[in-house]
């Protein structure tokens, strides 16, 4: 995919393994995924604000967030759905060496881009987190009335709705997000990352 040409990586002093030794804590992305009003971005920030608090480095990134600026130029086509995902897949890398646990949330509905992402990221850094709600209880939660635009027509390339979502084979974890506390939720994650070794008990 890369056009770029006559580029050499350039291997910086401080490794990866510096700044976990100085973070106390491994580097990692958490993949947040599912559909619109799945409760994506309200977990993912919420299991920041948790690991913030226990002193780690973090970042969010969110799908509408990066609408804004890295990806202002893209719609929501397959192509665009595909593209989106690639570049925000490249900067979570970039957090993952930077010795940052980054949690994104973006509804990501094709499995071979969220493939795709893992790929890129050595063994083990790539955590994917699937939140799953029923249609019917994400369409109560829309808070922007997308899901009645795209049963009207009005929004093409929805999610569920006129697109589909290509459900997780094999995640790291499934949050059953349409019946579980969001507090529930949080625990969850923080138990996975604690299992994998990437948070240090009671450091």
């Amino acid at each position: 995919m890369s056009k770029s040409t006559n580029v050499v990586w350039h291997h910086s002093a401080i490794t990866r393994e510096h700044r976990h030794q100085l973070n106390k804590h491994r580097s990692v992305v958490l993949w947040f995924t599912g559909l619109s009003g799945a409760g994506k971005s309200t977990i993912a920030h919420a299991v920041e604000e948790k690991l913030y608090a226990a002193g780690c480095r973090t970042f969010v990134l969110d799908g509408d967030n990066v609408r804004h600026g890295l990806c202002g130029d893209l719609g929501f086509s397959p192509e665009d759905r595909v593209e989106n995902i690639r570049r925000v897949g490249e900067v979570a890398k970039l957090f993952v060496e930077a010795g940052v646990i980054v949690l994104t949330a973006f509804i990501s509905p094709f499995r071979l881009d969220r493939a795709r992402v893992r790929n890129i990221l050595q063994h083990g850094d790539f955590f994917e987190i699937y939140c799953d709600a029923p249609i019917e209880i994400c369409e109560q939660r829309d808070v922007k009335g997308l899901y009645k635009k795209a049963r009207a027509g009005l929004v093409v390339d929805f999610t569920g709705v006129s697109s589909p979502y290509e459900v997780p084979v094999n995640p790291e974890l499934t949050l059953m997000t349409g019946a579980m506390e969001l507090n529930q939720c949080v625990d969850q994650v923080m138990q996975l990352l604690q299992r994998r070794g990437v948070l240090v008990p009671n450091g």
